[in-house]
């Protein structure tokens, strides 16, 4: 929860209990399939190697990736990049084990890729995946190819000669989120827990859904966060939706807060089958009656009421 206060002390720890007491209640994924879900729709990360220059030191390289099916981060790589080199080297050891064990250097080509659901706040979720980078097989390349372009369709450049697809084979996943908050958590996860969990079906809507709200329903949103939250906020947006909610970014007489607003219940794809998706936003009916209790469903500027 990203929280900047501006106004007296007494009205922002008034606010802040609020937002606490609500956030604290707010229905959210399980974060095994949060973190999931945001690997899976995530494009870019800080991919850390070994440097092989400055004597084994961390090397970190702003690099773009795609996940397979189980959850594996595919990274298209260029043999003239630095970073390429370092997993490269190390990979090599893994073919002559027996000079590697003599020599004392690591078999396997270690590295971690961090992840930040926001960049610009250390609040936020932040995802950091240990593993080793290993060359994708010649049977796996086709269907690589086509999950890496599906997340990179303009990355026309995957198939010059100078480049390779590598996956990093999860071992460890980490995560931190609530930095500097009331609501700070962390844990970390399996290459099993990992791989086992699901990504969330609607998160994939979820551009779309925001891209129409902030547009068309502005006022809406306020009004749902504002009943919600018990806060009279002048402005929401929202940020990114799931099964169980949506996140926004609101601002209260000059603060600026992220908050979860929590669904009534849980939110299914059923009337987001187009590729174009919809929006899945509780109406503001919902919060005002409790006889009311709906999701609306905006599809290509219409709505329609899901039972």
């Amino acid at each position: 929860m990203m929280r900047t206060m501006t106004g007296t002390a007494g009205a922002d720890d008034n606010v802040f209990q609020l937002i606490q007491s609500h956030q604290e209640k707010a229905a959210r994924l399980p974060p095994i399939e949060e973190i999931r879900t945001l690997l899976d729709l995530s494009v870019r990360g800080v991919l850390s190697t070994f440097s092989q220059k400055y004597d084994g030191y961390p090397s970190g390289s702003m690099v773009d990736f795609a996940c397979d099916a189980d959850g594996s981060p595919i990274l298209a790589v260029s043999s003239l990049a630095v970073h390429t080199s370092y997993l490269h080297v190390l990979s090599m050891h893994i073919l002559f084990q027996v000079e590697v064990r003599i020599l004392g250097f690591n078999s396997k080509p270690k590295c971690s890729l961090l992840v930040a659901r926001d960049p610009e706040d250390r609040t936020d979720l932040l995802v950091t995946l240990h593993g080793d980078a290993i060359p994708v097989s010649e049977k796996d390349q086709a269907a690589i190819r086509t999950a890496y372009l599906a997340r990179h369709p303009d990355a026309f450049w995957v198939d010059f000669g100078d480049f390779q697809f590598m996956r990093i084979e999860p071992k460890v996943v980490r995560y931190v989120s609530g930095v500097a908050t009331a609501l700070l958590g962390s844990g970390e996860f399996n290459n099993e827990e990992y791989k086992a969990a699901n990504v969330d079906p609607i998160a994939q809507f979820s551009k779309p859904v925001a891209s129409h709200m902030n547009k068309d329903h502005a006022e809406d949103t306020k009004a749902i966060v504002q009943h919600s939250t018990s806060i009279p906020v002048d402005f929401a947006y929202i940020l990114d939706v799931d099964s169980l909610g949506f996140n926004v970014k609101a601002g209260y007489q000059g603060n600026n807060f992220k908050l979860r607003i929590p669904f009534p219940r849980r939110a299914g794809d059923r009337n987001l089958s187009n590729n174009h998706g919809g929006s899945l936003i509780p109406s503001r009916s919902h919060y005002s009656t409790e006889q009311h209790s709906h999701i609306i469903c905006h599809d290509n500027g219409g709505t329609r009421r899901a039972s």
